[in-house]
């Protein structure tokens, strides 16, 4: 696909007023691309995005709601045509011990984080399945691959959560000729970290001490000094959207390529370890079966 055919292609962003989301964002529409975007608030989202074009389409968009998704994406189709590159971008980060949280703790982290990429999946599909053509990034964490971080289970949770269901999307969609990738970003140097965008356990058990030491160490150390640039994360989506034959796997930031091969090292660990165990547990061949 030649350069002007590309820039015709219809992006459709969750999450989109802060963070990664406004960043792509921002720089799809500075290449010309055509983009949907969508925030709780289509009045911040067009004063963070600082634009008033033809090319974008802000929408003030409920995640946890069906009818408010489904309005949104017949919104992009029937100002746009079309959608061509979905990116469920929208979630936040909660902080707690699998003990402290609270079932209204998790449950919401849940409802964002997974189930408000169902919805868009659930209502997108069918428009991408009719065009046979189509990319949909779930946006994932390093925290999606590897969840050796106390205090942080539950949000790690979700994102292995959207991991396994854009792993389960890929091949359930690749007869349309529709693409999934999982993204597992890093740290990147965003407000993903700030208070607004962060969640505290409301009953936190002091004698988590390590769990603790993590919090202070994101909130306190990591916030603003994170080894990710969002510019270049942004760009690197674009060009994967632009792939003949795009990865379903991709780790962003050298952080996260660390993090990831050192999990993959673990796990070959274990299996050599304990490989004549985990073989021992098959029928016996010629056996008869009990």
């Amino acid at each position: 696909m030649n350069s002007n055919q590309e820039n015709k292609k219809v992006w459709f962003v969750t999450g989109a007023s802060k963070g990664l989301g406004l960043t792509l964002t921002k720089t799809l529409l500075a290449e010309g691309f055509r983009v949907a975007a969508t925030s709780r608030s289509a009045i911040a989202l067009t004063a963070a995005v600082g634009e008033n074009s033809e090319n974008f389409l802000p929408l003030e968009m409920d995640l946890l709601s069906e009818q408010s998704v489904r309005e949104s994406i017949d919104k992009t189709l029937e100002t746009f045509g079309r959608i061509d590159v979905v990116v469920n971008n929208a979630g936040y980060g909660q902080i707690g011990t699998l003990e402290e949280l609270s079932d209204e703790e998790s449950r919401k982290n849940f409802d964002v984080n997974v189930f408000g990429v169902l919805n868009v999946i659930r209502r997108v599909m069918p428009h991408l399945r009719g065009q046979r053509a189509g990319h949909i990034f779930n946006i994932s964490s390093i925290g999606g691959y590897t969840a050796n971080f106390p205090g942080w289970g539950i949000y790690c949770a979700t994102k292995f959560a959207v991991a396994a269901l854009t792993q389960s999307l890929s091949a359930e969609a690749k007869e349309f000729g529709v693409h999934a990738t999982v993204v597992y970003p890093g740290t990147f140097r965003t407000n993903f970290l700030e208070n607004g965008s962060i969640g505290l356990p409301e009953n936190p058990i002091a004698e988590y001490s390590e769990a603790r030491k993590s919090q202070d160490l994101f909130k306190n150390e990591i916030n603003g000094n994170q080894l990710g640039n969002p510019e270049k994360a942004a760009a690197a989506l674009i060009r994967i959207a632009s792939e003949t034959n795009p990865p379903l796997h991709l780790f962003l930031g050298s952080d996260a390529f660390n993090v990831a091969n050192a999990t993959i090292s673990e796990v070959q660990k274990d299996l050599e370890n304990w490989k004549a165990l985990t073989l021992s547990t098959d029928f016996e061949e010629g056996k008869a079966v009990a």
